[in-house]
């Protein structure tokens, strides 16, 4: 059994319940962080105050996309196939969404965490700038094979796939006029991997 630690309105823990769905293995998630808050004995095990983690027996792992990579290695070699340099190719998307991350970050937290009248404006408008800015390059990549991973869905796509989702539910697929963004490779690549089963576990209203 694979235990995940983890709220699931956190963004990193979908990433990991996502990869599991996908491997078909035995798993639990039980909540961690944020308002659920930290145990000492879950803090003795990530002592960073962030989720998720997993455990499955004695051993334990945290930060999510080495979580993910475990997960393909041990239990799924189908989400990370191909040579050495295949698998590089799908890795930097992993890395990749951090930049990603980054760049959502203040839009969503305008979005999400803070009331309606009281939100920053400008912060919401420069997130759908830099944003826009790096689906552009994704869509570039998808333009010429049909995953990030490459041929075949794996985990290359699971941590776009799960900011993705994000960024569609806040409206900030827009150009400076507000009409749709022009990526149509990111929206046809968002609709086949929103079909996965993996999606469903973790599709929930952003909070």
């Amino acid at each position: 059994m694979l235990t995940i630690w983890g709220r699931l309105n956190s963004h990193n823990t979908k990433k990991v319940v996502w990869a599991a769905v996908e491997a078909g293995i035995d798993w639990e998630r039980r909540d961690m962080g944020g308002a659920f808050g930290y145990t000492p004995d879950y803090l003795a095990h990530n002592p960073n105050r962030l989720v998720p983690a997993i455990q499955q027996g004695d051993f334990w792992l945290w930060e999510s996309n080495a979580i993910l990579r475990y997960i393909a290695d041990a239990h799924a070699p189908h989400l990370w196939a191909g040579t050495p340099a295949q698998r590089a190719q799908a890795d930097k998307w992993l890395d990749w969404q951090f930049t990603f991350a980054d760049a959502q970050r203040e839009g969503f937290l305008q979005m999400v965490r803070v009331a309606a009248p009281d939100r920053d404006m400008a912060k919401i408008a420069r997130t759908t700038q830099e944003t826009a800015k790096l689906m552009a390059i994704m869509d570039a990549a998808l333009a010429d094979q049909p995953y990030l991973s490459g041929a075949d869905f794996g985990i290359g796509d699971i941590g776009m796939a799960t900011y993705t989702n994000t960024w569609l539910k806040l409206g900030f697929d827009r150009d400076g006029d507000g009409a749709p963004l022009a990526v149509p490779h990111v929206r046809d690549w968002f609709a086949r991997v929103s079909q996965r089963p993996g999606f469903a576990a973790i599709d929930i209203p952003l909070t």
